[in-house]
C-alpha cells in the first residue's frame, strides 16, 4: 500500500467513486435509500480540489482504494484546530486495518501543519465510525451540527484528538 498526496494527474472521478461507494455501503439504513441510490457518478469529483483542502490517497498498486481530505478547521469556533473533512474507502477494503493507517497519516500531516488539536464530524447514528475513531484516540466533544440529508434530519457529532 502507498499513501501519497493527490496530484493533478489523479483521476477525480475515481476518487469520487470511492466516496460514492463508501456512502452507499456505510450509510445504508442511516440516510434514506432513495438518496443513496440517486448519488450521481462524479458527485465529489470537484470537491477534492476545494482551495485550502489537502487530499491523501491510499493506493493498492495503481488502484486508488481510499482517500482522506483535511485542512485547517473550516469553523470559526475551532479555528486553531486541524480538521479531517473525510476519510472513505472502497467497501472491499473496509475493516482490514487500512483506515487506521490512512487516519494516522492524516493526523501526522495535520500535526506537521502545526495543528495540536484535530476535529472531525460523524453522523450520530454511525456506530461503526464512532467506534473506529474512539479506537484511534478520538473522543466525542459534546459539540454537534444539525444536518438534513435526503429529507432526513440528522445530527453530526464532533470528535477531537490532541496530538503532541
Amino acid at each position: 500500500m502507498e499513501i501519497r498526496l493527490m496530484n493533478d494527474r489523479d483521476d477525480r472521478d475515481a476518487i469520487s467513486q470511492i466516496y460514492e461507494e463508501s456512502w452507499k455501503f456505510a450509510y445504508k439504513g442511516l440516510i434514506p435509500q432513495d438518496y443513496l441510490d440517486g448519488i450521481p457518478k462524479g458527485n465529489w469529483a470537484k470537491a477534492v480540489d476545494t482551495p485550502g483542502w489537502n487530499t491523501l490517497l491510499m493506493l493498492d498498486g495503481v488502484r486508488i482504494i481510499g482517500t482522506s481530505s483535511y485542512c485547517h478547521s473550516r469553523f470559526e469556533d475551532w479555528k486553531e484546530f486541524g480538521e479531517i473533512i473525510s476519510i472513505y474507502f472502497l467497501p472491499e477494503y473496509m475493516g482490514k486495518g487500512y483506515g487506521r493507517v490512512l487516519l494516522q497519516a492524516v493526523v501526522d500531516k495535520l500535526a506537521g501543519m502545526g495543528c495540536r488539536d484535530i476535529l472531525l464530524w460523524v453522523l450520530a447514528e454511525n456506530e461503526r465510525a464512532k467506534r473506529f475513531y474512539e479506537k484511534n484516540g478520538f473522543a466525542e466533544s459534546g459539540a454537534y451540527l444539525d444536518d438534513n440529508i435526503g429529507g432526513k434530519a440528522l445530527k453530526e457529532v464532533q470528535y477531537v484528538r490532541h496530538v503532541e
